[in-house]
């Protein structure tokens, strides 16, 4: 695989040595259009005029690297991580937030299923996008819960000829991948149909071949996506989208020298249905109906003896009516409002019961362009919530244009995360180590069970602590930068500040005769995540395109940061062994955020031979996983830290009979493996071909 790699990518640079020899005098003149983007505003805007740090992701970015589903392209963008949990899923970290804090849309839609907290992000193929939309910093302006962090949204195709369009492909890769895609498009006069079926599977592999079982099983998983479009008249405009997605997985695995087996099984389904109508010049409307529900099962047992480890079960709904307009109140600014109902749902093992969430909530921005230069962006939403208490979520951008090539621009805005269902109903005791973990609206009731089954020691906390709501996780984040465009040259700098309070951890709430604790949730700790983000493009020539991009970051719990600094944090020196204090420049900050991450890619299009290739390097610096020596945090002196590693991706295309593709390429390309970073496992090259038609 890799010899034939290397022969085709020594093929493609003697296509661009010849063809660097010849004149080409290239007679069509194409302009390039303006790249739209919908989820910062949710108005199409040109992203060169938007005040708020953006990240897009085009069809063709995605095509010409190669990746296959979402991680793979997300984690090749300046300040975007992807981060695996305790299950092995990947969620993504943006600006230093986790993924619990990211919302995840589907053409403006919420995605649910977030057994843990993180949203495994591998759920979703890239076969049918048609962009990828990334805001970063607090959205709950516009969509409430969730967005504290960003919001990433996936955007599908549109049909748009009357020709049957489409494309079919077949992926071939390491540990037996297979990725199939079949896309079809067509335009009926006033109809157009989408259809899109994607296969993916793997043997998966194994990291740890010293130790029973593997470190990723094998699996196999299906995406099916129907997109129907109905044009009553150029002003009123029916969408309608179904997409199923089924995954089913062995799960193997060794508990105290006895071998597990067993399955886990995923399945997804959601309806979106959404009228368009422009009333009138200055006025239009969205009424929009969406429903998803996501169920997971996972069965454990031992091959010895059929003694069940774990049998759980998740099924989570989401109900969701939405109105929406836009008002031109002049060619210069657009109130936009909006309002909705939503009713989520989870009936999950290790609750007593299903339970329910229901709010409501409206909001409201004023986009103005006060002269040439100036644009600016206020906006706020109020959510009414049946858990806690309601949210006001304000947000104000502007952007200034200083000449023809720099572009300042700056935001503030505030966003919040509801308690979840696991931290406010969780009822879960673990079998073999005994200890107890209560959700924060059940801990009472289920303290007073354990009482009076006399499994209680003592209880370590009053009970009326207990009896206030938990509060909702908040944040005000503060993005500050500019942008940078003349001739072959582009840059842009964004520095961040993200202040969180309120966010829910857990805490030992009783003791019990077994030894172990009974833990709940409670709200104080106060985090924040600073740094900044600097990319850079530059175009070398016609056939050249080179990138960077770098990200800072400092990220710290404000509590054991003061403690640090008061000499209230102690380490055994291994030496003398005596107690000595941590000094703040040991203090490392929050576990899985890296100082450094970078990257650095080469694209070099050779469109006369219809080829390109391209190299794309990431680079993560050291980051600490937990705390190895019980001092609360991580420091210099802990054990559980990755070093830094380069990893390298390439890729090579050629168009024959143009319609076939053919794409040769290699993720980590180093050959980079730890035991610690499940989602390495080497080199993983693949062969692709795909026809369009």
């Amino acid at each position: 695989m890799y010899k034939c790699l290397i022969s085709f990518c020594l093929c493609v640079l003697a296509f661009a040595k010849a063809d660097s020899q010849q004149k080409i005098v290239d007679t069509t003149k194409t302009e390039k259009l303006e790249e739209i983007v919908l989820t910062a505003t949710r108005t199409e805007r040109q992203l060169s005029s938007l005040p708020l740090p953006v990240t897009l992701i085009s069809k063709k970015k995605i095509t010409q690297s190669g990746t296959v589903r979402l991680n793979e392209i997300l984690n090749e963008q300046t300040g975007i991580i992807t981060v695996a949990d305790e299950s092995g899923f990947e969620g993504v970290q943006i600006q230093g937030i986790s993924s619990d804090y990211i919302l995840i849309l589907i053409d403006g839609v919420p995605l649910v299923g977030r057994s843990a907290g993180n949203f495994d992000l591998s759920r979703l193929t890239v076969g049918n996008i048609k962009q990828i939309e990334v805001v970063k910093g607090p959205s709950s302006s516009l969509y409430g819960s969730e967005a504290l962090g960003g919001v990433i949204n996936i955007i599908t195709e549109k049909p748009r000829s009357h020709q049957l369009k489409g494309d079919v492909s077949y992926r071939i890769g390491s540990f037996a991948q297979q990725d199939i895609n079949l896309n079809l498009n067509k335009k009926f006069n006033k109809w157009r149909v989408g259809l899109f079926a994607n296969r993916f599977s793997s043997n998966g592999y194994d990291l740890t071949p010293d130790t029973d079982g593997q470190t990723v099983n094998p699996f196999t998983n299906y995406t099916l996506n129907s997109r129907v479009f109905y044009d009553f008249s150029d002003d009123l405009s029916l969408f309608t989208s179904a997409r199923y997605y089924d995954q089913s997985q062995d799960a193997d695995f060794s508990l105290d020298n006895v071998l597990y087996e067993g399955d886990s099984k995923e399945k997804e389904w959601n309806a979106h249905a959404r009228l368009d109508h422009q009333w009138n010049e200055r006025l239009s409307a969205s009424y929009e109906f969406y429903y998803t529900n996501y169920k997971a099962n996972e069965l454990l047992q031992s091959i010895i003896d059929d003694e069940i480890l774990s049998n759980s079960d998740f099924d989570q709904t989401l109900l969701r009516p939405e109105i929406r307009t836009n008002y031109k109140l002049s060619t210069n600014s657009t109130l936009s409002a909006g309002m909705g109902y939503q009713v989520e749902a989870l009936d999950r093992t290790f609750f007593d019961q299903r339970v329910q969430f229901d709010s409501q909530y409206i909001y409201a921005q004023y986009d103005v362009n006060l002269n040439d230069k100036w644009n600016v962006i206020a906006g706020a939403r109020y959510d009414n919530h049946s858990e806690y208490r309601d949210q006001f979520s304000p947000k104000l951008a502007a952007l200034y244009q200083l000449n023809d090539f720099i572009t300042l621009k700056g935001s503030v805005g505030y966003g919040f995360k509801a308690p979840d269902f696991r931290q406010l109903y969780f009822d879960f005791t673990n079998s073999s180590v005994g200890y107890t973990v209560l959700g924060y609206n059940v801990a009472v009731d289920k303290l007073n069970e354990l009482q009076e089954q006399d499994q209680i020691l003592d209880v370590v906390v009053p009970l009326s602590e207990l009896n206030d709501p938990l509060e909702a996780e908040s944040s005000i984040g503060y993005n500050l930068g500019a942008t940078y465009k003349k001739g072959k040259w582009n840059a842009e700098l964004n520095l961040f500040r993200n202040d969180f309070k309120n966010l829910i951890d857990t805490r030992i709430i009783a003791r019990k005769t077994n030894g172990q604790n009974v833990f709940s949730y409670v709200n104080y700790d106060e985090i924040y995540t600073t740094g900044f983000e600097l990319n850079t493009g530059y175009k070398w020539n016609k056939y050249i395109r080179l990138s960077a991009g770098y990200q800072l970051l400092y990220a710290f719990d404000k509590a054991k940061e003061k403690a640090v600094k008061d000499g209230r944090v102690f380490i055994r020196d291994a030496q003398t062994n005596q107690s000595v204090a941590i000094e703040r420049s040991e203090y490392f900050g929050l576990v899985n955020r890296s100082r450094h991450n970078a990257n650095f890619k080469i694209f070099y299009d050779l469109k006369k031979y219809r080829s390109n290739i391209n190299l794309r390097l990431l680079y993560r610096s050291k980051y600490g996983q937990f705390d190895t020596n019980g001092n609360g945090l991580i420091d210099s002196y802990d054990s559980s830290f990755i070093d830094g590693y380069l990893t390298a991706n390439v890729a090579a295309t050629k168009t024959f009979y143009n319609k076939f593709d053919l794409q040769i390429g290699a993720n980590n390309l180093l050959n980079y493996t730890d035991n610690n970073i499940p989602t390495l496992p080497g080199i993983q090259g693949y062969l692709k071909i795909n026809y369009q038609f």
